[in-house]
């Protein structure tokens, strides 16, 4: 239950000890753990309670007495603010040197994984303007039509001129877009806009409209002449309404370069860059030698099914989402690849079902935050030799490595990323063998 009494509640001075999953840092209050987030370890604060529990407390900043020795200005203005950025305060090696730590921390801690089998995090080639595509938020006002992000647990929208984490084409898009929209009769009806970029520089935008004039508004984009593909997502439409292009995107990985298009809206990694070093990472950790067979689940696009295909005898990839999967069956047919099928179906369930058709010598999974609960249970039933995980959540990764490990499989590497800078987020891919 709650403390009520101490909601609201300044408490002062408080000095941050360490960091924690999440991104927050910690401190103490009369015996009492207080998580408060976008600090640094020694800032000494003064901060409100917003949340009590019986064994901690959650609170914000309300002045910061004395700041942490490594502490920096962040060079956004809204960062702190805004739902985007947690570490914008923290000097980038500072980041990466915390996001090892906390990564090392849950792994041993939940998985009894030995220190050794954990590697240094591999750090973004840029710490900013990664991003390569963005969901931002909109909310028009007498003042204007303004564009950002939603403020932490709220819908209230931060309006932010220039994301710091997002390349310069897509800043000078948001732009452009802005200026179009403000003090037009749409800008009240419209709640987001999608933008994207590719490897080749070529951007998209979707704009979610809920009026009822949506062939006005795309009149009105193309006579603007954007140097990007505009499509419309209309209320009461499953379909995308194209303004201007088609709205194909494109990436490259593994070398010699495969081809990936991908649809607006399809899944991609956010940091192309990054991506490419991941692909790297899983095929060279496959160590395939022409006579496997491989299941990829959660296979998008065909990021690494594609690749992993190059190296072995048959692959298989399985995706929930029927855009995805009819363009990785594109992609296979655009790069030439015939030794693999993809499947559109959930990946719960799939192990068991295609294991029992041949065996599998090596699964690879991307879930999503949530993990693969139901997958684990799976692999203890029918045994993979071989297993990648890719993963972009450390605490749910460390819940389904625990079942692995206590049922007989080896934790043999986990190898973090840093695919997303100024943020506490953690990339990894972690290998695991099974011992009959």
């Amino acid at each position: 239950m709650q403390k009520r009494s101490q909601i609201a509640e300044i408490i002062s001075p408080l000095t941050v000890e360490t960091m924690v999953n999440g991104g927050a840092g910690l401190a103490r209050h009369q015996g009492q753990v207080v998580f408060i987030p976008h600090t640094a370890v020694g800032d000494v604060v003064s901060c409100r309670v917003v949340k009590a529990k019986k064994n901690f407390l959650q609170a914000e900043v309300v002045e910061i007495l004395k700041p942490a020795t490594l502490r920096r200005k962040p060079i956004c203005p809204v960062a702190g603010d805004c739902g985007g950025c947690q570490w914008q305060h923290l000097p980038y090696p500072e980041q990466l040197s915390w996001k090892e730590s906390l990564f090392r921390e849950s792994l041993i801690r939940r998985c009894g994984s030995e220190p050794d089998r954990i590697l240094p995090i591999i750090p973004a080639a840029d710490e900013w303007h990664y991003r390569s595509r963005v969901q931002i938020k909109c909310h028009n006002s007498p003042a204007g039509f303004a564009t950002g992000f939603y403020r932490p647990k709220s819908h209230l929208v931060v309006s932010v001129e220039q994301c710091p984490i997002i390349p310069p084409e897509l800043n000078n898009l948001l732009t452009q877009l802005r200026h179009i929209i403000n003090h037009t009769p749409y800008a009240s009806y419209i709640q987001q806009l999608d933008l994207a970029v590719d490897d080749k520089k070529k951007c998209s935008v979707v704009i979610y409209y809920s009026g009822n004039d949506s062939a006005s508004l795309a009149g009105l984009l193309q006579g603007e002449r954007l140097a990007a593909d505009l499509l419309i997502k209309a209320a009461g439409r499953s379909e995308l309404i194209k303004v201007c292009g088609d709205g194909a995107m494109q990436i490259s990985v593994d070398s010699p370069p495969i081809q990936l298009n991908y649809a607006v809206g399809g899944f991609t990694q956010i940091n192309l860059q990054q991506n490419l070093a991941l692909v790297d990472n899983v095929s060279g950790l496959a160590e395939l030698t022409g006579s496997e067979q491989v299941l990829d689940l959660y296979c998008g696009m065909g990021n690494f099914s594609l690749p992993l295909a190059r190296r072995a005898k048959h692959v298989i990839g399985i995706e929930e989402s029927v855009l995805s999967i009819e363009m990785a069956r594109q992609n296979s047919r655009l790069n030439e690849i015939k030794n693999v099928d993809f499947y559109s179906q959930s990946a719960e369930g799939a192990l068991t079902f295609f294991s029992q058709q041949q065996a599998i010598d090596l699964l690879v999974l991307d879930p999503p935050r949530s993990g693969a609960a139901v997958t684990m249970k799976e692999l203890l039933e029918k045994p993979v030799k071989k297993v990648l995980y890719v993963s972009c959540d450390p605490q749910t990764l460390a819940r389904d490595l625990s079942l692995l490990v206590s049922g007989g499989y080896e934790l043999v590497s986990s190898q973090p990323f840093d695919m997303f800078p100024q943020t506490h987020h953690c990339e990894s891919v972690t290998l695991l063998n099974y011992h009959s």
